[in-house]
C-alpha cells in the first residue's frame, strides 16, 4: 500500500517571468515569457508526493479569491486529498518568481491566506495521526509547524521538516523532528554558525539531509552514518521546485520503508528530473520519471 504523506504547509499562486538575466536593484529587464501556475512549498510537496506514488493529504489555507479556487482544483487534479484544506476570506498566497536563462531564480512571497493557518483543529490532528509521515516547511506560522510536529510525535507519525525559508527554530519544534532537510544557508541559520556544521545539527535532531545543489546531498545520523550522495547530471531548465520534488520523494521513500540512504539517492533523482522542466507544480516528476533516472 502506498504510504500516507500528510503535508502541512503553504499554497501560493506562482507568477513566473522568464528573462535573459535577473534584473539588478532598480533595473527593468525585458522578459521572454510569463506563466501563472499553482505553487507554494506545501502544495508543491503535496503534489510531488502524490506523483511520486504516495497518498498525499494537504493541510493548509487558501484564499476566497479566484487563485484559491484554482489552487484547490489543481491539488485535486494531482490526486491530493484536500478535504481538510481551509478557505480563509481574502487573498491567497502569491509568489513572484523571476527565472533567467541559466535557470537561476529570485522569489518574493506574499503569504496571504497562509498566515491564517493557525490553531490546529482536532480533525487536523487526527489527519496527522493517520499519516505514515508528516512533512512540514516554514512558509506557514512557526507555531502551526510546531503544533503539527508535536501532534505527529504523540501519534507515532514520523516527521520531516524542510526548514525553508531559512530562520532560527524553536527548541520545541526541533525536539519533535525526526528528519531535518536543509540546504547550507538554512543549516547556518539554524545553528547560528558561520559555516554549515553537520555535528551541530545532529545535536538538535537525530537525522539530517543537507542538499548541496549540483554536488548532490549529504545524509548523516547520530549512529555515525555520514555520506555524500552524488547528484544526477541533467540539463537544467529551471531549479524552482527541485527542493520540493526532492523532499517529497524522500518522504515517500521513507514511508515505503526504504533505508534512508537509498531514499536520499531516489530523492536526488526526483530533484534532477524536476529541473529539466520549467515551473513549479507542473515540473514535479512522476514516479516513472524518477525511477527511469534513478535506474540510469
Amino acid at each position: 500500500m502506498a504510504p500516507r504523506i500528510v503535508v502541512a504547509g503553504s499554497a501560493n499562486m506562482d507568477l513566473v517571468g522568464l528573462a535573459e538575466r535577473l534584473p539588478l536593484p532598480g533595473e527593468t529587464v525585458l522578459g521572454d515569457d510569463f506563466v501563472m501556475m499553482p505553487g507554494g512549498k506545501g502544495a508543491n510537496q503535496a503534489i510531488a508526493a502524490a506523483r511520486a506514488g504516495g497518498q498525499a493529504v494537504f493541510l493548509g489555507a487558501i484564499g476566497s479569491d479566484s487563485f484559491g479556487v484554482t489552487l484547490n482544483a489543481r491539488l485535486n487534479a494531482a490526486g491530493v486529498d484536500t478535504a481538510h484544506l481551509r478557505t480563509s476570506y481574502g487573498a491567497s498566497g502569491v509568489a513572484v518568481i523571476m527565472v533567467d536563462r541559466a535557470a537561476e531564480n529570485s522569489i518574493l512571497v506574499a503569504p496571504g491566506a497562509n498566515s491564517t493557518f493557525t490553531g490546529l483543529t482536532e480533525a487536523e490532528e487526527r489527519v496527522i495521526a493517520s499519516g505514515d509521515v508528516l512533512l512540514c516547511q516554514l512558509e506557514i506560522p512557526i507555531e502551526t509547524v510546531t503544533a503539527a510536529c508535536r501532534a505527529a510525535r504523540a501519534a507515532g507519525t514520523r516527521t520531516i521538516l524542510n526548514a525553508a525559508p531559512a530562520r532560527e527554530l524553536p527548541a520545541e519544534l526541533l525536539a519533535n523532528v525526526d528528519l531535518l532537510v536543509v540546504n547550507e544557508v538554512e543549516a547556518q541559520a539554524i545553528t547560528g554558525l558561520p559555516t554549515p556544521d553537520m555535528s551541530a545539527l545532529l545535536a538538535l535532531v537525530p537525522r539530517v539531509v543537507m542538499t548541496l545543489g549540483g554536488a548532490g546531498s549529504r545524509y548523516a545520523e547520530r549512529d555515525g552514518r555520514d555520506q555524500t550522495v552524488p547528484a544526477f547530471v541533467v540539463e537544467a531548465t529551471d531549479t524552482t521546485a527541485a527542493g520540493d520534488a526532492f523532499t517529497a520523494a524522500l518522504a515517500v521513500a521513507w514511508g515505503e520503508g526504504r533505508d534512508l540512504l537509498e531514499a536520499v539517492r531516489w530523492a536526488n533523482a526526483a530533484g534532477a528530473a524536476c529541473v529539466r522542466k520549467l515551473g513549479a507544480s507542473n515540473a514535479l516528476p512522476s514516479r516513472a520519471e524518477i525511477d527511469e533516472l534513478f535506474a540510469a
